[in-house]
């Protein structure tokens, strides 16, 4: 995990800054499933009808943010990532997507950042399964400066938003946009999409290669647009610290009238029946800096 500027994490900055948004914003609630309430203690007391926790009952706390959204409300459901959109997603589909009504899903644990707890605990495949429902905004922020200003514009829309934290962090935080891809550098031999907090080993593994790299935040919508306007060659490689191939549809997309090379980087399709640290599962899931520098290096020489 590479450190932050400060002990500042992408949770406590939701935690905190979701508190002063409550004091706000008197159509916003907090829905939990007996995960997160440490975060909301003084805001619970100043808000006791507006932040509740419905015990270990997933799929009825995305239906109680639904009612809430049918009411007028503008809801924030908060769990681990598999309780967020694995478990409920059923829900997640009915009462949010086909009920046409929105809400903000604020996940936590990120694809194994709970490592420790076992696979319960682990969703790589989170971003690929909510990428199958129709008009979904999901945010990917690679630090806590970037989650706290995707939230606030989360907060502040109407449709369905995802949130993904995770523990692991860049160093600094960019300058983005959301909905909008962020140039940090130009090449012309290819272009590197790095989503979220895969950015610095990204740069790391690529500081002696001609590429452009792209800096995503918001990968759905997928901003074709920037990709286009900063292609050099019609050769990608996307780095996504979740499943891998995820976003390989939305390029392929991107250039479907125009032959290109594609390189997904992600969490393999594999089964890792080990604990261990989240750093070991990026290892075994080839996501370390020496691993990506190997893998561009030969598809770009290929």
């Amino acid at each position: 995990m590479t450190a932050t500027a400060t002990d500042d994490t992408m949770r406590d900055r939701f935690a905190d800054v979701t508190s002063k948004l409550l004091d706000e914003d008197p159509r916003l609630a907090v829905v939990m499933a007996d995960i997160g309430g440490a975060g909301f203690v003084e805001a619970k007391r100043r808000h006791p009808d507006r932040i509740m926790s419905i015990g270990i009952r997933e799929q009825l706390m995305i239906s109680v943010v639904s009612g809430l959204a049918l009411s007028g409300m503008r809801p924030i459901a908060h769990s681990y990532t598999p309780f967020l959109i694995e478990r409920p997603f059923e829900q997640v589909k009915l009462d949010l997507a086909h009920q046409g009504v929105g809400a903000v899903l604020v996940s936590v644990g990120a694809s194994y950042d709970a490592s420790d707890s076992g696979r319960t605990h682990q969703a790589p495949e989170d971003v690929a399964l909510l990428s199958s429902l129709p008009d979904w905004t999901i945010h990917v922020p690679g630090h806590p400066d970037e989650a706290e200003l995707l939230l606030r514009d989360a907060v502040a829309a109407d449709g369905n938003v995802y949130l993904r934290l995770a523990a692991q962090s860049n160093a600094a935080p960019m300058p983005i946009e959301p909905g909008r891809f962020h140039v940090v550098r130009r090449g012309s031999q290819a272009t590197v999409i790095a989503v979220g907090p895969m950015l610095d080993r990204t740069l790391e593994a690529t500081s002696d290669l001609d590429v452009t790299v792209l800096y995503a935040t918001t990968v759905r919508p997928f901003d074709a647009d920037t990709l286009h306007a900063q292609l050099s060659a019609p050769v990608v490689a996307l780095v996504e610290p979740y499943l891998q191939g995820t976003s390989a549809m939305w390029v392929s997309e991107a250039f479907r009238d125009m032959p290109h090379r594609l390189l997904s980087i992600g969490v393999r399709r594999m089964e890792n029946r080990h604990y261990g640290t989240p750093e070991q599962h990026d290892e075994a899931h080839c996501l370390d800096v020496a691993s990506l520098r190997h893998r561009i290096g030969q598809f770009l020489e290929a």
